[in-house]
C-alpha cells in the first residue's frame, strides 16, 4: 500500500554516471498532486486517498459532479483522479499538495502506463510468429496457419493466437532505478523506458520488490 503520484511521460534523455558510463533513463514530469478525498473504513470500508493531476483551465472540461467534488478540497480544476490504498491518514488532509519530493529517500519505483497503440497487427509482429517460406511459388509467407481441427469439437479453441489489435494496454514496469529528483523542475529521472508515448499518463509508486544490489 504505497501513494501513487500522477505524472506525465516527457521523453527520453541519458546522463552520464560518476565513471563517465552512459544511462539512458526517461524523463517524467509530476506536477504536485492534490489531495481531493480521504477514505477511511468507517465511511468506505478501506483507507485511501485520492489525488487529482493534469489541470485545466475551464471549467466546461469537467462535468459539474466532478466540480462539486473537486471543491471540497479548494477552488481547483483537474481532469485526472487516481486512488491509493495507504495504511492510514496520518498525515494528510484535504487540499494538501504531494510533489517528486515524496520519492526523496526512493531508490527503486514501478511506473504504471497506457502501451502505444499499434492498431490491428498480424500474428508476426502480434505474437512473433517466424513466417512461412520467403522464396517465389509459396503460397504462405506472414499468415497464421491453421488455427482449428478436422475432428472432434471442430472449431477454432479460444486463446488460439491470432491477428488483432495490438497495443494500448496498461504496462507496469518494475524496479526502476531513480537517477535525479528535480524539485524546482518537478521531475523525476528513472533508468530505462516506461510504457506509452510522449505526454501519456503515468503512475510512479515506490517499488514493491526489494532490490538487494544495485543495478548496473
Amino acid at each position: 500500500m504505497t501513494l501513487k503520484l500522477i505524472g506525465k511521460k516527457k521523453g527520453m534523455t541519458r546522463l552520464f554516471d560518476e565513471s563517465g558510463n552512459q544511462v539512458v533513463c526517461t524523463v517524467i514530469a509530476a506536477e504536485p498532486n492534490i489531495v481531493t478525498q480521504l477514505k477511511s473504513k468507517e465511511t468506505d470500508g478501506y483507507v485511501a486517498i485520492q489525488l487529482s493531476a493534469s489541470k485545466v483551465k475551464s471549467k466546461k472540461n469537467i462535468s459539474k459532479p466532478v466540480q462539486g467534488h473537486l471543491a471540497k478540497a479548494g477552488d481547483m480544476l483537474s481532469k485526472t483522479l487516481a486512488e491509493s490504498r495507504v495504511a492510514d491518514l496520518e498525515g494528510y488532509s484535504l487540499g494538501q499538495e504531494i510533489g517528486v519530493d515524496h520519492f526523496n529517500d526512493v531508490k527503486f519505483v514501478d511506473v504504471a502506463g497506457v502501451s502505444k497503440g499499434k492498431g490491428y497487427q498480424g500474428v508476426m509482429k502480434r505474437h512473433h510468429f517466424s513466417g512461412g517460406p520467403a522464396s517465389h511459388g509459396s503460397g504462405f509467407h506472414r499468415h497464421a496457419g491453421s488455427t482449428g481441427m478436422r475432428s472432434t469439437p471442430g472449431r477454432c479453441l479460444p486463446g488460439v493466437k491470432k491477428a488483432g489489435r495490438m497495443g494500448a494496454e496498461k504496462v507496469t514496469v518494475q524496479n526502476l532505478r531513480v537517477v535525479r529528483i528535480d524539485q524546482e523542475k518537478r521531475v523525476i529521472i528513472v533508468e530505462g523506458a516506461i510504457p506509452g508515448a510522449p505526454g501519456g499518463l503515468v503512475f510512479v509508486t515506490k517499488a514493491k520488490k526489494k532490490i538487494t544490489a544495485q543495478k548496473k
